[in-house]
């Protein structure tokens, strides 16, 4: 719900939920398309490698030199290598460094050097909840689309795609001011089946993939609303156990905040979308065009050569942030929803 979600109050169904702020979508294929499976795929020690590795050192000099680089200077290298020119000086900036440090890395990965990549998949995930204009603290927010993209981060493309509506039970009848913002009408929802059935699939659509067993996958969302509050809530609601594979995740605006070195107030959707020289594509406050348009922006900043990592997980019920110090790991593999005792 982008924007919106920031203005939203909610209440935990086990009477202890914060109300204060939080700080806080290219066509997909059909089918999932693997990685290669040639593609290099690191491990937690290399992802956190020893950098007195002399390639280290000839990146440093490199982005000293890009740092003395005007605008336009930037504009003309990054043609030069066919890059994408798009966007201001400071993400030029980091393009242009992370495309000599990927450059470096495949050079003495080759060599048996240190490498930087660890996830097969990134599954972004930004829900619709009911909501009213005015968001009472005593509304509970209910889960009435769950989308997922899929990107495969080795051919850094958007294979695949998942949507299903959900059927409120607390407030069966949407406000008109959640029809007019996400475009989910009445009838949608009537004809949906409760969350746990659509949890359910979704869980049944992650295993077919393979995720978490075969391949190596996070998930991802634009901010900790998603996880921390929407999930968190219509699970309680639903009586059943919150999922372990969502209990970790990658929210994309610290990402992208510490990777581009810019404010959180610069880290809404439109805005980094924005600032990448893109344009959201499809009908605001759609899941499944919020997921896909979220896709495109970690889609981004992984060609500029941010390593997306899991930054934020549920502990006991309460957010908490995952130090960059940690050890990289994914999302745990899918099981069927259990019911709470």
């Amino acid at each position: 719900m982008d924007e919106h979600k920031e203005n939203i109050q909610v209440e935990d169904v086990n009477v202890k939920m914060s109300n204060a702020k939080e700080e806080e979508k290219d066509k997909p294929c059909s089918r999932l398309c693997p990685p290669e499976e040639s593609a290099p795929q690191g491990s937690p020690s290399q992802s956190n490698s020893d950098f007195s590795h002399p390639v280290y050192k000839e990146i440093a000099l490199a982005n000293g030199h890009i740092n003395r680089m005007s605008k336009e200077e930037l504009r003309l290298k990054l043609a030069e290598l066919k890059l994408d020119t798009r966007g201001v000086k400071d993400v030029m900036k980091k393009r242009l460094k992370s495309h000599y440090k990927k450059q470096k890395l495949m050079q003495t990965a080759a060599e048996g050097g240190p490498t930087d990549t660890y996830y097969d998949y990134i599954c972004v995930v930004d829900f619709e909840a009911t909501c009213e204009e005015d968001n009472p603290s005593d509304f509970l927010h209910e889960i009435i689309e769950f989308p997922m993209v899929l990107i495969n981060t080795h051919t850094l493309e958007i294979v695949d795609t998942f949507q299903e509506y959900v059927k409120p039970e607390v407030n069966p009848q949407l406000s008109d001011f959640c029809v007019k913002l996400t475009g989910i009408t009445q009838k949608m929802v009537d004809e949906a089946e409760p969350f746990p059935a659509v949890l359910q699939r979704v869980v049944v659509w992650l295993q077919e993939r393979e995720l978490g067993t075969k391949y190596k996958y996070a998930i991802l969302t634009d901010g900790a609303w998603d996880m921390s509050k929407f999930l968190n809530i219509q699970c309680r609601i639903s009586r059943i156990r919150y999922p372990q594979f969502a209990k970790k995740w990658i929210n994309i605006r610290k990402s992208y905040g510490n990777f581009y070195k810019v404010p959180r107030t610069q880290t809404k959707l439109s805005t980094m979308l924005e600032k990448l020289g893109l344009k959201y594509e499809g009908r605001p406050h759609s899941g499944l065009d919020d997921s896909c348009n979220i896709a495109r922006i970690a889609l981004r900043m992984l060609q500029d050569g941010c390593q997306l990592r899991v930054n934020e997980r549920m502990h006991a019920g309460q957010l908490l942030s995952v130090p960059s110090s940690a050890p990289m790991e994914g999302a745990a593999a899918p099981h069927k929803p259990r019911s709470r005792n």
